[in-house]
């Protein structure tokens, strides 16, 4: 029985289309170099919430350790005074006496924290207020925890000291940074916090931070686990007289 002609041509071209065609010739310059000129221009607000010693006074000649303090997610908003519900902004709003400056930024909505804008939240703290750029201190926790794992091992060279509370980071921050800035994180003292019962961050996130800082050859790295507690591992932290001690202790020259 012969095939319709109209059968026979549907059927010829179903076969071509399903057969491979013959790949064509690569031309010499098939892997052409090309280049985009592009630029990125963003203007954003940060509100802060600072603290002043009580015998703080710029006039002296008298220049004072700074801590950088970094809130969780729970936080974020345009609320500033929620930046006081933790940590040391909680502590001197409740009129404990610090001998250091505090910077207590806040992160926006549905954002998480960024180096560049906390990088030029310091420089301008630093420029218009009396503060020892040798002492420099950077914490947070949780969310607040990554940002300082993270702005930390970025910018190692530019603190005295971190202590990320119930955080996490990347490798790649740490082995980026170790070729850059080798000599600045094998010096940056660290001290991790974090509650082995930890649900929403597990504990494992700061255990391999602190694995891997030691592999690249940072000395003065130690993590504190608490046994019994979960998320909240930054109370007791906080709370504890031998953390500022150590903190305080820490120079970078």
């Amino acid at each position: 029985m012969k095939m319709p002609l109209h059968h026979l041509a549907a059927l010829t071209l179903a076969l071509v289309s399903i057969m491979p065609m013959k790949a064509k010739a690569q031309s010499p310059d098939a892997l052409a170099a090309k280049s985009l000129n592009w630029s990125v221009t963003r203007t954003e607000e940060t509100k802060y919430l600072m603290y002043l010693p009580r015998d703080y006074n710029a006039q002296t000649g008298k220049r004072w350790p700074l801590v950088l303090f970094l809130h969780g997610a729970g936080e974020r908003g345009s609320d500033l005074q929620r930046v006081a519900i933790h940590g040391p902004p909680m502590l001197a709003k409740q009129g404990k006496d610090f001998p250091f400056i505090i910077i207590a930024p806040q992160c926006p909505d549905d954002r998480r924290w960024e180096n560049d804008g906390l990088v030029q939240l310091l420089d301008h703290v630093i420029a218009s207020n009396a503060v020892d750029t040798n002492r420099v201190y950077l914490t947070g926790l949780s969310m607040g925890g990554y940002g300082t794992w993270r702005l930390g091992l970025t910018h190692p060279e530019r603190f005295a000291a971190i202590a990320p509370i119930c955080g996490g980071g990347e490798f790649i921050d740490v082995l980026l940074s170790s070729r850059s800035k080798a000599a600045a994180l094998r010096t940056l003292p660290v001290w991790a916090f974090h509650g082995a019962k930890d649900e929403v961050v597990p504990l494992d996130e700061s255990e391999r931070m602190v694995n891997v800082l030691k592999k690249v050859g940072a000395k003065n790295v130690k993590l504190t686990v608490y046994p019994d507690v979960n998320h909240n591992s930054w109370t007791e932290t906080y709370n504890n007289p031998e953390f500022y001690e150590w903190l305080l202790k820490q120079t970078r020259k």
